[in-house]
């Protein structure tokens, strides 16, 4: 009986074709790659979970510094405020002529 799986063979070998191999090979290989799209859906579906596990949570020393974030937006609102002062001197030391200003009428 040729070509049996696993049959034990006149001399006691088992025989053992490369068509089974190839069989058992796909089947471990198909498992593997079932296993990992699932894997990969559940990740993808609950990477925040995952996230959460794999995020080291801030010390003291990082908390002390300050946010990269909110010194340059206090750097714009200083700027915002130095440039806002700057006009305003500008326009207090210029008068108001009629002739800057534009006058419409309807006739």
């Amino acid at each position: 009986m040729a070509g049996g799986y696993g049959v034990m063979g006149d001399d006691g070998s088992i025989d053992y074709t490369v068509h089974e191999a190839w069989n058992e090979a796909t089947n471990v290989y198909l498992i593997v790659i079932l296993v990992s799209f699932g894997l990969f859906m559940y990740a993808k579906r609950n990477k925040r979970r995952i996230m959460r596990i794999f995020s080291v949570p801030p010390t003291e020393e990082t908390l002390s510094e300050p946010n990269f974030y909110d010194t340059i937006s206090k750097i714009r609102l200083r700027q915002q405020l130095e440039m806002y002062s700057i006009s305003r001197k500008y326009d207090y030391q210029q008068p108001q002529n009629q002739a800057d200003s534009v006058q419409l009428s309807l006739e």
